[in-house]
């Protein structure tokens, strides 16, 4: 009995680009590969990731505090600190912490880098939600 190939996606080993249809691997950009990190660096928590427990700032961790000038000091240290020891290919600028007006409940988060690399500044935002 031969198994039949069934046309459809092709699946590869995570986080590895498959070929496209001209058999080119479309690998992720200098600056797209390090903006992915730094989303990934934001969002994970420490422990998270097996072997490496210390790994990420672990913004959800602020969800329920309150929107005070204490806790957005913690969530800018956070930041600086984890990008600083996890994602070794920028080098910050600025990172500021701030109350989102359109939304009281949220902090908007800017964070200005270059990358080491080429020198290319570049900014990127995210928002956390707070407590109050």
């Amino acid at each position: 009995m031969t198994a039949a190939l069934v046309p459809g996606p092709r699946i590869g080993w995570p986080l590895l680009p498959v070929p496209d249809e001209g058999g080119q691997l479309n690998w992720p950009t200098l600056e797209d590969s390090v903006r992915q990190s730094i989303q990934v660096i934001l969002l994970t928590r420490p422990g998270e990731i097996l072997m490496h427990p210390e790994f990420g700032a672990g913004l959800q961790d602020f969800v329920h505090e309150e929107n005070t000038l204490v806790t957005r000091r913690r969530i800018h240290e956070r930041i600086v600190e984890s990008l600083g020891q996890w994602e070794t290919r920028l080098e910050l600028d600025r990172v500021t912490v701030t109350p989102d007006d359109d939304e009281p409940s949220h902090l908007r988060i800017d964070i200005a880098y270059r990358i080491r690399r080429t020198g290319a500044a570049k900014t990127m935002r995210a928002s956390v939600q707070v407590g109050r």
